[in-house]
């Protein structure tokens, strides 16, 4: 009887993912092989021949109809909760926790205690009626055969006999009905089937000594929770045989959407075409720094690597994300708010260092304190209301009075009035873009994830940091772990996606390049310059 929603809720954060578990992860999704951006071989993107799912559908636009929407809705749904129950081991089902004021919860609390008056009403009757109590027993009886497993045959026997529908209808047609000792018995059997966590609830069921309607209300609560535990066992037992099959099963799931959906791409073609645009720049400054000639091409590796870095930066506000990274949106926000929360402490203690590091060279301790100090009062400066230059007020005259406390301990001066000052403004400039400290750290940054990228081994042994970044570095280098997991495994399910897209980007109506010095010489005129 009452509403048994559920919803997928996960329970991680990025900075607090077990470190053991990216490791596993990134067993299973070891990094697509393009080989190198020079020894790319040419023939998988200039051949035609490719199966069904190692290439994006080209169909003419259509007109969708309402069924072929829905049965994409249905895949993209199986596609995400396939692909949260594979990357995070946290995941779990748990009930609905509805706002306290809205609309959906009150209609439900008014719909219940409507069932439950009518319900009280008939058993308090002087001829008690047991309509409404017979249907709550059914549906329980229900449930529990649900919990049961297809071999359990003689409990199923059982609970049959006792929860007999139709001999409880002629018992309580001549009032002759024990629904006392019925509900004592459906209790001694959730007690057979409950996980040992839900023993306390079976145990205050048991002694539950008020009138049969609260006793139907709570034996509904904690049926609630059992149905969550069976389906989170549930979810555990699958994941070992998901995560084997994980792979196909996406990358099938998403060829299923692009068939109904040819535009699926059309995101992640923009994304690609303006990384390969970005990645040819950058290509082009050190091809004329080295005298090179020729117009350069930057290889699928490094187009591909140039993307993904970008999704660390990535802006939505100015469009969405492409589609082939949409089941990890949750995971790719988390990782941008990391980061850009240990850039910013980067940035303070670089800051502190640069001003006073007298007073605080060779105070690990100290230093510490500081950066957790920092990290605090900088948490959620994400958020749009968050007031950044008043946070990092706050941090610079904390940090000012830690400093003095820790000098007049050494029997030191404070810190003079000009120089906390001078301090605070300073701390106070990173809001600006243009900052040079920030633009440093931001640089550095995005130099570390490169690296990581390029790296064949960085889910197992993180490459260190760059200088000026080693006051974040096992926050940097675990954030770095699981930002490769993620891309190596999006570069498996995607991969053949992704080749399409760049042989028709980077390779239609060309000639043979030749590869120099890592760099792919095209021919005198580039495809990019024409679009």
């Amino acid at each position: 009887m009452p509403l048994n929603d559920e919803r997928p809720t996960s329970t991680s954060t990025v900075a607090s993912e077990d470190k053991n578990s990216d490791t596993e992860s990134s067993e299973r999704c070891d990094s697509l092989t393009w080989s190198s951006d020079v020894d790319c071989s040419r023939q998988s993107f200039t051949s035609d021949s490719s199966s069904k799912h190692n290439s994006p559908s080209c169909s003419p636009p259509k007109t969708l109809t309402l069924d072929e929407v829905m049965a994409s809705a249905r895949d993209l749904s199986n596609l995400s909760l396939a692909h949260e129950i594979v990357v995070n081991r946290n995941f779990h089902l748990e009930p609905p926790d509805l706002p306290q004021n809205s609309l959906e919860k009150r209609v439900k609390e008014m719909v219940r205690k409507a069932f439950w008056d009518c319900l009280e009403t008939e058993l308090n009757d002087d001829l008690p009626e047991y309509d409404y109590a017979i249907k709550l027993l059914e549906e329980i009886r229900d449930t529990l055969l649900s919990f049961l497993n297809p071999g359990a045959n003689r409990l199923r026997t059982q609970i049959m006999e006792v929860l007999d529908m139709d001999l409880i209808r002629q018992q309580a047609d001549n009032n002759a009905v024990d629904i006392q000792g019925l509900l004592s018995y459906i209790i001694n059997t959730m007690g057979k089937f409950c996980a040992p966590v839900r023993d306390d609830e079976i145990k205050k069921l048991k002694e539950n000594s008020g009138d049969l309607v609260t006793l139907f209300k709570e034996i509904f609560r904690v049926l609630d929770l059992m149905k969550m535990d069976m389906v989170n066992f549930t979810i555990q037992s699958l994941r070992p045989e998901l995560q084997r099959q994980s792979v196909e099963y996406e990358r099938a799931k998403f060829q299923s959407i692009l068939e109904r959906t040819p535009s699926a791409l059309d995101h992640t073609t923009e994304w690609i075409q303006s990384s390969i645009e970005e990645a040819t720049r950058v290509m082009r400054d050190k091809s004329s720094d080295s005298g090179q000639s020729g117009k350069p091409l930057p290889g699928p590796t490094l187009v591909l690597n140039t993307a993904y870095i970008r999704l660390l930066t990535w802006d939505e506000s100015k469009g969405p994300l492409p589609e082939t990274v949409m089941t990890d949106e949750v995971r790719l926000q988390e990782m941008q708010r990391s980061l850009q929360l240990y850039q910013a402490v980067a940035s303070v203690l670089l800051i502190v260092y640069s001003s006073i590091g007298g007073a605080v060279s060779g105070l690990p301790a100290l230093v510490e304190r500081l950066k957790k100090m920092t990290a605090v009062l900088l948490e959620g400066m994400h958020s749009a209301d968050f007031n950044l230059t008043e946070a990092l007020g706050n941090v610079s005259a904390q940090i000012c009075c830690e400093v003095n406390k820790s000098l007049a301990e050494r029997n030191f001066p404070a810190l003079p009035a000009e120089l906390q000052e001078t301090l605070k403004g300073q701390i106070c400039d990173i809001t600006q873009e243009n900052n040079p400290i920030r633009t440093l750290v931001e640089g550095r940054v995005q130099q570390y994830f490169r690296v990581v990228l390029a790296s064949t081994n960085s889910h197992r042994t993180p490459p260190p940091v760059p200088p000026g970044l080693g006051l974040i570095q096992p926050e940097l280098m675990g954030l770095g772990v699981s930002f490769v997991n993620l891309v190596n495994f999006n570069k498996k399910v995607y991969g053949p996606f992704y080749v399409s897209i760049l042989k028709n980007l980077l390779f239609i109506d060309m000639q043979a390049p030749t590869p120099q010095n890592g760099i792919i010489q095209g021919p005198p005129s580039s495809p990019l310059e024409s679009k």
